[in-house]
């Protein structure tokens, strides 16, 4: 296998799921030896799933439920540090707009590891309300001193570039067919869900199996019935 080529990886994420939140977590052990450069691209998780006219897991009663019970325990598994939060879902706008006043003009869709960590932490450590005015101010006060410090301009979150990112990292989305959070795009595959990892693992690998055309073929199967809407 070829570790020195250069492999890039856009990572598509709204911190409101906890899946892209471990993903997140995991992310730099999947990736280990191989030279790569992850984009982190924050996309507005409930505007993907009106697009393809879905729920998101936790407005599935049951699936709810099923959802917070897995991802504590694959918290645990993993050894990443996971409290619910107050309230769960919540709207994500003001957090996913903080991030993107962070985003420099040479990328200005993308939030850094550090500003991606933090919009998680905020929302996944300490079991706190992510929608809290102190809190999301607290996080802004913490966002503006990183760029201070970069001697990088900060974007309001409520300003209409800021908007406008959002939008266009959402679109973008829709436009290479992700469908839900984490997303991660590499070569034009869409690898999806945190459980994905192993499998993007594999391709940077170069296993066989993905220069087989059985990634081809699976977007040839014939639908067999259609339920009615």
């Amino acid at each position: 296998m070829n570790t020195d080529t250069l492999h890039d990886i856009v990572f598509y994420y709204d911190p409101i799921s906890p899946y892209a939140y471990l993903a997140f977590e995991r992310l730099p052990q999947a990736l280990m030896g191989h030279s790569v450069q992850v984009r982190y691209k924050p996309v507005l998780f409930a505007a993907l799933l009106k697009a393809h006219g879905q729920l998101g897991p936790a407005e599935i009663p049951g699936k709810r439920d099923w959802t917070y019970r897995q991802v504590g325990w694959l918290a645990q598994q993993h050894g990443v540090p996971l409290d619910l939060p107050a309230a769960h879902p919540f709207n994500p706008l003001a957090v996913l707009r903080l991030g993107l006043a962070t985003a420099i003009d040479d990328a200005p869709g993308e939030t850094n590891r550090y500003v991606t960590g933090q919009l998680f932490d905020h929302v996944w450590r300490g079991g706190l309300d992510a929608e809290a005015p102190e809190r999301l101010a607290t996080l802004q006060a913490l966002l503006q001193d990183h760029m201070v410090q970069r001697e990088k301009p900060w974007h309001g979150p409520d300003s209409a570039v800021v908007k406008q990112r959002l939008r266009a990292n959402t679109d973008e989305a829709l436009a290479l067919g992700v469908f839900g959070v984490p997303t991660l795009v590499m070569d034009g595959r869409v690898f999806w869900g945190q459980d994905a990892l192993p499998m993007l693992r594999a391709c940077l690998d170069g296993e066989g199996w993905f220069g087989s055309g059985a990634w081809e073929a699976a977007a040839s199967l014939p639908v067999g019935v259609r339920r009615d809407g």
